[in-house]
Protein backbone atom coordinates (compact mmCIF):
# COMPACT_ATOMS: atom_id res chain seq x y z
CA UNK A 1 0.00 0.00 0.00
CA UNK A 2 2.99 2.45 1.08
CA UNK A 3 4.38 1.74 -2.88
CA UNK A 4 1.27 2.84 -4.40
CA UNK A 5 1.12 5.91 -2.40
CA UNK A 6 4.86 6.81 -2.94
CA UNK A 7 4.45 6.37 -6.94
CA UNK A 8 1.21 8.35 -6.86
CA UNK A 9 2.77 11.15 -5.40
CA UNK A 10 6.02 11.13 -7.64
CA UNK A 11 3.50 10.88 -10.89
CA UNK A 12 1.30 14.01 -9.18
CA UNK A 13 5.08 15.91 -9.24
CA UNK A 14 5.66 14.63 -12.80
CA UNK A 15 2.58 15.72 -14.09
CA UNK A 16 3.29 19.56 -12.09
CA UNK A 17 6.61 19.78 -13.41
CA UNK A 18 5.62 18.49 -17.01
CA UNK A 19 2.90 21.33 -16.99
CA UNK A 20 5.21 23.66 -16.12
CA UNK A 21 7.50 22.92 -18.57
CA UNK A 22 4.93 22.28 -21.74
CA UNK A 23 1.67 24.36 -20.87
CA UNK A 24 1.91 28.23 -22.14
CA UNK A 25 2.24 31.05 -19.27
CA UNK A 26 2.88 27.97 -16.47
CA UNK A 27 6.23 29.54 -16.31
CA UNK A 28 4.21 33.21 -14.98
CA UNK A 29 2.34 30.89 -12.52
CA UNK A 30 4.92 29.26 -11.20
CA UNK A 31 6.82 32.80 -10.65
CA UNK A 32 3.49 34.00 -8.62
CA UNK A 33 3.32 30.64 -6.87
CA UNK A 34 7.34 31.11 -5.81
CA UNK A 35 6.47 34.90 -5.00
CA UNK A 36 3.76 33.87 -2.38
CA UNK A 37 5.73 31.30 -0.84
CA UNK A 38 8.62 33.62 -0.43
CA UNK A 39 5.83 35.81 1.21
CA UNK A 40 4.38 33.25 3.30
CA UNK A 41 8.32 32.49 4.68
CA UNK A 42 8.30 35.92 5.45
CA UNK A 43 5.17 36.21 7.01
CA UNK A 44 6.52 33.01 9.38
CA UNK A 45 9.91 34.88 10.52
CA UNK A 46 8.12 38.11 11.37
CA UNK A 47 5.73 36.01 13.16
CA UNK A 48 8.64 34.37 15.19
CA UNK A 49 10.34 37.71 15.58
CA UNK A 50 7.54 38.81 17.57
CA UNK A 51 6.54 36.00 20.04
CA UNK A 52 10.61 36.36 19.90
CA UNK A 53 10.20 39.90 21.29
CA UNK A 54 7.44 39.06 23.62
CA UNK A 55 8.85 36.19 25.12
CA UNK A 56 12.24 38.21 26.16
CA UNK A 57 10.59 41.84 26.64
CA UNK A 58 12.22 41.87 30.31
CA UNK A 59 15.45 40.71 29.51
CA UNK A 60 15.53 42.97 26.14
CA UNK A 61 14.53 45.87 28.50
CA UNK A 62 16.77 45.60 30.96
CA UNK A 63 19.53 45.96 28.56
CA UNK A 64 19.04 49.48 28.80
CA UNK A 65 19.12 52.02 25.92
CA UNK A 66 22.74 51.70 24.23
CA UNK A 67 22.89 47.77 24.52
CA UNK A 68 19.70 47.62 23.31
CA UNK A 69 20.21 49.41 20.86
CA UNK A 70 23.21 48.00 19.55
CA UNK A 71 21.46 45.10 19.36
CA UNK A 72 18.58 46.11 16.70
CA UNK A 73 21.31 47.61 14.76
CA UNK A 74 23.18 44.71 14.59
CA UNK A 75 20.17 42.72 13.39
CA UNK A 76 18.84 45.25 11.16
CA UNK A 77 22.96 45.16 9.85
CA UNK A 78 22.19 41.57 9.49
CA UNK A 79 19.37 41.96 7.19
CA UNK A 80 20.73 44.03 4.92
CA UNK A 81 24.14 42.48 4.77
CA UNK A 82 22.35 39.20 3.67
CA UNK A 83 20.21 41.20 1.11
CA UNK A 84 22.65 43.40 -0.25
CA UNK A 85 25.47 40.68 -0.68
CA UNK A 86 24.80 39.96 -4.10
CA UNK A 87 25.32 43.47 -5.33
CA UNK A 88 27.91 44.31 -2.97
CA UNK A 89 30.05 41.41 -3.85
CA UNK A 90 29.96 42.79 -7.77
CA UNK A 91 32.13 45.64 -6.86
CA UNK A 92 35.72 45.66 -5.67
CA UNK A 93 35.09 48.62 -2.67
CA UNK A 94 31.55 46.91 -1.61
CA UNK A 95 33.14 43.35 -0.93
CA UNK A 96 35.35 44.92 1.07
CA UNK A 97 32.93 47.35 2.92
CA UNK A 98 30.36 44.34 3.09
CA UNK A 99 32.86 42.63 5.28
CA UNK A 100 33.68 45.38 7.00
CA UNK A 101 30.10 45.67 7.94
CA UNK A 102 29.65 41.96 9.06
CA UNK A 103 32.27 42.24 11.44
CA UNK A 104 30.83 45.73 12.76
CA UNK A 105 27.23 43.53 13.22
CA UNK A 106 29.07 40.54 15.04
CA UNK A 107 31.19 42.77 16.99
CA UNK A 108 27.70 44.68 18.23
CA UNK A 109 26.13 41.00 18.89
CA UNK A 110 28.70 39.84 20.68
CA UNK A 111 29.43 43.03 23.03
CA UNK A 112 25.79 42.79 24.18
CA UNK A 113 25.63 39.44 24.74
CA UNK A 114 28.57 39.69 26.74
CA UNK A 115 26.69 42.73 28.83
CA UNK A 116 23.88 40.22 28.96
CA UNK A 117 25.61 38.14 30.52
CA UNK A 118 27.67 40.35 32.89
CA UNK A 119 25.38 40.48 35.43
Amino acid sequence: MERLKTARNVLIVAAIAAGVKFLPEAERALETFVAALWVAFGIGIAYLGLRLYRENRVALHGLGDRHRGMLYAALAGVVFLLTARSRMWNTGIGELLWFALAALAVYALLATYRYWRSY
